[in-house]
């Protein structure tokens, strides 16, 4: 920070002048997929994944020029002791340089979580940053949905869920 320049005064010159969840509805809405926009900061769309279907939530903070995004993976636990739920996400987390998994308690549901500060400089490259966020959130969630669904249905030790995932694997099958 220069001399003499406060924080507001910052603040104000990287101030966004866009809504970045505009640029996430138009980039879905060109392709076929479900999407919901319920509000002026905040976007919902339906993927198809691997396993099942995904939730993307996007959230604008514009306080903050935070964009908050989450990947909702639909597998409802079965099981009544959350410690092993959470022991799961802490061992998943430690492998993640983005974003991290959560546990969505009001839904009963993991989720991938990841937020992202904003300036005007990221508008021209937002679209690129933003899908290479999606695209980490939704190849990290297939991965390792196997893995929460066999905890959360099953109540199978975490550890013993992720052997398969840690094993690396020589040659081709």
């Amino acid at each position: 920070m220069k001399n003499g320049e406060s924080i507001v005064n910052l603040a104000e010159k990287y101030a966004l002048n866009y809504n970045p969840i505009d640029s996430i509805e138009a980039l879905f809405s060109t392709k076929s997929y479900e999407l919901e926009r319920r509000g002026i900061d905040e976007v919902v769309v339906e993927i198809q994944g691997k396993w099942n279907n995904m939730l993307l939530f996007f959230s604008w903070e514009e306080n903050m020029r935070c964009l908050h995004f989450s990947c909702l993976m639909d597998i409802e636990t079965a099981i009544e002791d959350r410690s092993k739920i959470f022991e799961l996400m802490a061992l998943a987390n430690e492998e993640l340089w983005v974003g991290h998994f959560s546990y969505w308690t009001e839904e009963n549901m993991p989720v991938f979580k990841h937020s992202v500060i904003l300036d005007n400089s990221d508008k021209e490259n937002f679209e690129n940053k933003i899908a290479r966020i999606i695209e980490i959130a939704v190849k990290e969630c297939e991965r390792m949905y196997p893995v929460f669904n066999v905890v959360l249905t099953k109540g199978m030790d975490p550890h013993q869920a992720l052997y398969p995932m840690l094993m690396e694997t020589a040659g081709q099958a």
